[in-house]
């Protein structure tokens, strides 16, 4: 349902004797009101320890949260929502998903009780014409999303939304639909990428896994990727699998790179390019985050 046909559906409520509460209302139209624009938002969200623990990253994010204007809405594409087609999460109250194993009970305890919006779900559905995008009722917000959301917006106050990965999709046709989703920007809605430019558990160093340590392929891919995204050369970011052994190691597959290309997709001539949490750790990975936002 796009905005003018939620608000003439409004209209045919009854004034009298309805439950629903003017702030209740203000939250369902609100993702649809135009604001400044917001700014969009890589995380490299890392370990789901990340959750719990206090370390500079964590401190990275909330920092992130202080510069940059409260958000409506939360549009998120997540690593760890790879699904055949293209899907957005459309319930009113998404679970907290715990999508992996081996770690402390107390990080299986974490919940995250932000609210979605279907109406920003079907906003979304409308905007993408690249595509027929799915409304999904089972989903939630996996790690790639609350473990990092939470330390933006730790009172879980701000409805989040997640639209998924095609897997079976190019980089190229995933950085055209990204940019489709340039007028939410307008409307109050953060848009987050969540996952890590070098991303390879395979050759992680297990001795160095809370250490800010990097083999030198991960080093080297490192620094060609943000040589890349500080000089706008996105058609070297899409591209991805032309720039040798170190770039191959460090995208061993693409679910991690990809909601980089989401948030690069996003940026506008106008806008600024800043990289926050900028180490890497465990040899392997790099928490390397990005910033766009408006001068």
């Amino acid at each position: 349902m796009n905005r003018k046909t939620f608000l003439k559906s409004l209209a045919l409520l009854p004034l009298a004797g309805s439950t629903m509460r003017l702030q209740d209302l203000n939250k369902m139209t609100q993702p649809f009101t135009s604001t400044q624009k917001m700014p969009v938002l890589f995380l490299g969200h890392g370990s789901p320890m990340n959750a719990i623990e206090e370390n500079e990253f964590v401190t990275g994010f909330r920092n992130v949260a202080k510069e940059i204007p409260k958000p409506q809405a939360i549009l998120c594409v997540s690593a760890h929502w790879e699904t055949r087609g293209t899907y957005v999460t459309a319930m009113e109250n998404p679970v907290t998903i715990h999508d992996f194993g081996g770690f402390p009970k107390e990080l299986f305890e974490v919940q995250y009780p932000a609210p979605g919006s279907p109406e920003l779900a079907s906003e979304t559905k409308d905007i993408i014409k690249k595509t027929e995008v799915h409304l999904d009722e089972k989903w939630g917000l996996d790690h790639g999303a609350w473990s990092v959301i939470k330390h933006l917006y730790p009172n879980a106050d701000v409805p989040v939304i997640q639209l998924s990965l095609d897997y079976y999709q190019t980089p190229q046709y995933h950085y055209e639909l990204a940019g489709e989703l340039a007028s939410l920007r307008e409307k109050g809605v953060l848009i987050i990428g969540s996952g890590n430019m070098v991303h390879n558990l395979r050759e992680v160093s297990w001795k160095h896994l809370d250490k800010v340590y990097a083999f030198d392929w991960a080093l080297e891919a490192s620094d060609k990727m943000k040589q890349f995204i500080l000089n706008d050369d996105h058609k070297s970011l899409i591209n991805y699998t032309s720039h040798g052994k170190a770039y191959s190691l460090a995208v061993p597959s693409p679910e991690h790179y990809l909601p980089l290309l989401y948030t690069l997709a996003l940026k506008d001539k106008g806008d600024t390019v800043s990289l926050f949490n900028d180490k890497p750790v465990a040899g392997a990975l790099t928490m390397t985050s990005v910033k766009i936002d408006t001068q």
